[in-house]
C-alpha cells in the first residue's frame, strides 16, 4: 500500500481516519498528537518546570520518556528526571528495571528506583501469598500511585508523566462508568489544577493507540521490556480491554470518542476536576478523600491477616 500523503511505502493503516501512512508521516502523526497533549497539559512557558517520568521499562512509559526527552530535553526551563517502581514481583520486574536504566542512560536522564519493600515493608509476591483471594491489582494500584506521588515530591516535580495510551485511557473511563464512580472518573489525569501534597499527573500518550505506541517504538529504536505481569490474568481491566478492542474493531475511532466524551463532560462539570475536597490520611498524612488513604487501609487489612 502507498502512503495517503506522499505515495511512499505505507507502514501503517490508520483505520479511524481511513489513511495509510509511510514511516515519516506515521512518526509525524504520533509526535503531533503527543506535542498537542503536552501543550494542553503542561505550562511550557513557565520559568522553571520539573517533570518526573514514571518508567516501568515497558513500551508506553519508554516511548513517553523518549518523546519527552526529544521535545523537552534541550529546553533550559525544563528539567526531566525518571524513576522506576519495583513492586517486588520475581521473574518480572528485573527485566523492566534493566530496560528503564538503559534507556535513561542512553538519553542522559537522571533515574532512580524505589521499591514497595523499602517503603511499605512488603513485596507484591508476599502480599499475594498473604491475601490470595483479593485481586492483586487492588493492592498494587494504590501502592504504585502513592509511590509515584512520593517520588515526584522528593524530586520537587511540578508534574509526573505516566505512560498511558489511548486504549488504557478508554478502558479506565469505561471501568469508572460501569462502577458508577463518576467522581473517580472526573479525577482521572491529566490534572490541570495543583493540589497540596499531590503532584499533577500528565498523560501525553492518551491520544495514541497502543498498537501505534508499539510501532513507533520499533521504528525509532526505542527498546522496551515486553514482559507481562504474572498477575495480569486476574486483573478486572482485562474485561474492559476486550470491550474497547471489540468496539474499535467494529467502529474505528471508538477509543478517541470515549476519550473525547470525558473531555466534553469536564468542560461542563467541575466536580472532581480539581475541586474535590481533600483531607489528610490520619495515619500517614497523604492526601485522601476519606479518613484513611487506600494504601494505609490496604496495609491495615494485610497486617491483620498476618497477626490472625
Amino acid at each position: 500500500m502507498q502512503c495517503s500523503l506522499c505515495r511512499g511505502k505505507a507502514v501503517y493503516e490508520a483505520k479511524y481516519s481511513g489513511t495509510y501512512l509511510c514511516r515519516k508521516h506515521f512518526n509525524d502523526s504520533v509526535e503531533r498528537r503527543f506535542k498537542h497533549e503536552l501543550r494542553k497539559q503542561v505550562d511550557l512557558k513557565a520559568a522553571s518546570i520539573k517533570i518526573s517520568v514514571a518508567i516501568s521499562g515497558g513500551k508506553d512509559s519508554s516511548v513517553t520518556l523518549y518523546l519527552m526527552n526529544k521535545f523537552l530535553g534541550n529546553r533550559e526551563n525544563i528539567e526531566l528526571t525518571a524513576f522506576t517502581i519495583d513492586e517486588g514481583i520475581a521473574g518480572y520486574r528485573d527485566s523492566g528495571l534493566e530496560s528503564a536504566r538503559k534507556l535513561c542512560e542512553k538519553l542522559n536522564v537522571k533515574h532512580q528506583t524505589v521499591s514497595f519493600e523499602e517503603v511499605f515493608g512488603k513485596t507484591m509476591d508476599g502480599i499475594v501469598k498473604m491475601d490470595p483471594e483479593t485481586i492483586p491489582c487492588s493492592h498494587c494500584g494504590p501502592m504504585r500511585r502513592k509511590l509515584m506521588n512520593l517520588e515526584s515530591l522528593e524530586y520537587k516535580s511540578d508534574y509526573v508523566a505516566l505512560g498511558i495510551n489511548l486504549d488504557d485511557y478508554a478502558q479506565s473511563i469505561l471501568m469508572n462508568v460501569v462502577k458508577g464512580d463518576f467522581e473517580r472518573m472526573m479525577r482521572m489525569a491529566p490534572h490541570i489544577k495543583r493540589k497540596e501534597g499531590l503532584v499533577r499527573r500528565i498523560v501525553p500518550l492518551r491520544r495514541i493507540p497502543e498498537k501505534e505506541v508499539i510501532l513507533y517504538a520499533v521504528l525509532n529504536g526505542v527498546e522496551f521490556d515486553g514482559g507481562w505481569c504474572p498477575y495480569y490474568e486476574r486483573a478486572q481491566r482485562n474485561t474492559f480491554r476486550n470491550i474497547v478492542s471489540d468496539l474499535e474493531e467494529q467502529n474505528p475511532g471508538a477509543g478517541f470518542a470515549i476519550a473525547n466524551f470525558l473531555d466534553e463532560v469536564r468542560e461542563h462539570i467541575t466536580i472532581g476536576n480539581g475541586n474535590t475536597e481533600m483531607k489528610k490520611c490520619t495515619k500517614c498524612g497523604a492526601p485522601t478523600t476519606g479518613d484513611l488513604c487506600s494504601v494505609c487501609t490496604s496495609i491495615g487489612i494485610l497486617d491483620s491477616m498476618k497477626d490472625a
